[in-house]
């Protein structure tokens, strides 16, 4: 299945301003896109509709990750994706330039929490970005498919078009 993952580059970089901010005690901040979809035969679009950036009480003060974040922030997201019928994406940032990549602890814990999502939306995808600075790369679970998807384009689109990450 072949996945193209599309924001605003506006979108981008609100998005990136609010990762970059500090929390009290989590080295790093994350939140989560809401998408909308669109599907052809074995082509995927998911369109970014609106970014929500989980406020710092529903952050856990737990040193063993980056940041963790409570079953309030899980509620409000899966109750959004039942009722307004969307994708939800979490998403945080490798502060760098260049390609990122999941860490082991990014793939262990969302292959844990994404497939809740389908308790609420089983018949939608869902799943991670992880921005750098100047590049993207993402992972999508897809409903009764046993294999996670790797997101093969991810694009930000403003007066010109940006190639955050690609498989082609």
């Amino acid at each position: 299945m072949k996945i193209h993952f599309k924001m605003t580059d506006r979108m981008r970089r609100e998005v990136l301003a609010d990762l970059e901010r500090e929390h009290p005690f989590a080295a790093e901040r994350l939140g989560f896109f809401r998408c909308r979809v669109s599907q052809a035969k074995e082509e995927l679009l998911i369109l970014v509709s609106s970014y929500v950036s989980i406020p710092d009480e529903q952050y856990v003060d737990d040193d063993s990750a980056g940041c963790y974040f409570d079953e309030q922030a899980m509620r409000t997201m899966m109750q959004h994706s039942l009722t307004h019928h969307e994708s939800i994406f979490h998403v945080h940032l490798h502060d760098h330039l260049g390609m990122p990549r999941s860490s082991r602890t990014d793939i262990r814990e969302s292959a844990q929490y994404v497939p809740d999502f389908w308790n609420a939306t089983p018949d939608l995808p869902h799943g991670t970005i992880v921005l750098s600075r100047d590049r993207a790369t993402g992972s999508c679970w897809y409903p009764r498919r046993k294999n996670v998807f790797e997101i093969e384009r991810i694009t930000a689109v403003g007066s010109k078009i940006n190639k955050l990450g690609s498989k082609r």
